[in-house]
């Protein structure tokens, strides 16, 4: 496998495997109290955790305003500091937060809106440039939309960035961005459970990258088993968009019987499960770039990993289905 891929129609390349950033955000939460991080984190470590990447070929990196409002991109802009250059960043905006309180209490899909948050995005982040700034509102009205993607087309021709995605699961809104000039990808859900065959055969249409959230099924890929989870871990209460999990126990017991069913095909030639899992998705597309998400440098060296050992092959796909099908 090429352990490069070019984001879409931009020519930034990327190293095929990106990290997201999410979880290094820490606790935060929504107005009801509902937890939206993954539990406490040690900055300390997660600076570590994204310089180690850096050193094992890991060139790109999504976050978001929202994430620990404000914290992870202040974290990341830490951890890169002067290799800032050497690597592609990739944010989103969109959603209203209260950085004192760490508090998520809003959404905003103005243009106005979407300079001040990127203006905000490039004070935490310590940079003048984002390369690809991402609406994060994945149910934005398509007019909206288009309104937005106009704005980013303004931001690029200030030099504030270089190109834009929405993120969001609908092939139609995707593909409102995907009519700019300077839109690059689209990022999206996609793991061996949830996959997205519509959003694929748009980004090969439109000649964009397939970001992949959720890559391995928020930890179930990654051999995530049942058990009590930390109050501030957002699967410890999931919220409604957020399959695989139940109130209190961790895992759904139908989602593991699905994992233990995978797993001699995803742990083969030597991968680990999460491996495996991210070897799907290479060889679901030559356009897909998975984000799993990391709070250590175990996680960072075990995900990146898999860079080496490369896709699947065509018959193992072929296999996975199959047993998916049963």
């Amino acid at each position: 496998m090429e352990t490069n891929r070019t984001l879409g129609r931009s020519g930034i390349e990327v190293s095929a495997l990106g990290f997201g950033c999410w979880a290094i955000g820490g606790e935060w939460q929504a107005l009801d109290g509902q937890p939206l991080g993954w539990g406490k984190v040690d900055d300390d470590e997660s600076v570590r955790a994204i310089r180690r990447a850096l050193d094992l070929g890991v060139t790109f990196f999504d976050t978001a305003d929202a994430y620990g409002t404000g914290h992870s991109e202040r974290v990341l802009g830490r951890a890169l500091g002067k290799r800032r250059a050497d690597v592609v960043v990739a944010t989103k905006w969109g959603n209203l937060f209260d950085e004192d309180t760490r508090t998520l209490n809003g959404q905003d899909a103005s243009p106005e809106h979407a300079r001040e948050a990127l203006t905000a995005s490039l004070t935490r982040l310590g940079t003048d440039y984002v390369d690809l700034y991402q609406l994060h509102l994945s149910d934005a009205h398509p007019d909206q939309g288009a309104r937005l993607r106009e704005a980013c087309e303004e931001f690029v021709r200030e030099g504030l960035v270089r190109a834009y995605a929405w993120s969001t699961d609908d092939p139609a809104r995707a593909a409102v961005f995907a009519e700019g000039p300077h839109c690059a990808a689209v990022q999206h859900a996609l793991n061996v459970f949830q996959d997205a065959p519509e959003m694929l055969a748009l980004c090969e249409e439109s000649e964009l990258a397939s970001i992949n959230r959720s890559p391995l099924a928020m930890g179930l890929l990654a051999g995530r088993r049942q058990g009590a989870l930390e109050a501030g871990d957002i699967r410890s209460r999931p919220p409604a968009w957020l399959p695989g999990f139940s109130d209190g126990d961790g895992a759904d017991p139908d989602w593991l019987s699905r994992v233990d069913a995978l797993k001699d095909i995803l742990t083969s030639d030597g991968r680990t499960l999460a491996q495996g899992a991210l070897a799907w998705i290479w060889a679901r597309s030559p356009r897909t770039i998975p984000i799993p998400g990391f709070r250590s440098v175990a996680q960072a060296e075990a995900n990146a990993g898999a860079i080496e050992k490369g896709p699947l092959t065509a018959e193992q796909l072929t296999e996975v289905n199959r047993i998916l099908e049963r």
